[in-house]
Formats: structure tokens, sequence, C-alpha cells
């Protein structure tokens, strides 16, 4: 069954957004993760500015 030109072009819009989120998301998700994971957890304003 082949879809229509709309399906298409809403599916091409969901996949653009999911591909920024994704890109956006990436490098917070893992200092996210390392910093829960961690087990003496840093503050957060050495975790966020390297000369602090």
């Amino acid at each position: 069954m082949p879809f229509s030109d709309e399906t298409k072009d809403r599916f091409n819009a969901a996949v653009g957004v999911a591909k920024t989120i994704v890109t956006v998301g990436w490098i917070p998700m893992i200092i996210y993760i390392g910093y829960r994971n961690s087990s003496p957890q840093p503050s957060l304003i050495k975790l966020i500015t390297p000369l602090a």
C-alpha cells in the first residue's frame, strides 16, 4: 500500500524532529548519567565549569 504525499511529509517532519532532539540531547544525557552514577557526586558548579 503506497503512502500519500501528506503521510510522507509528516513522517519526514517527525524524523527530523526526533533527529534534532537526539542530536541536541545526547551530550547532556551522557553527562547526567555520569553524574547520577558517580559515587562521590561533585557539586553542579564543578561539573559545569572546569575552572571551579
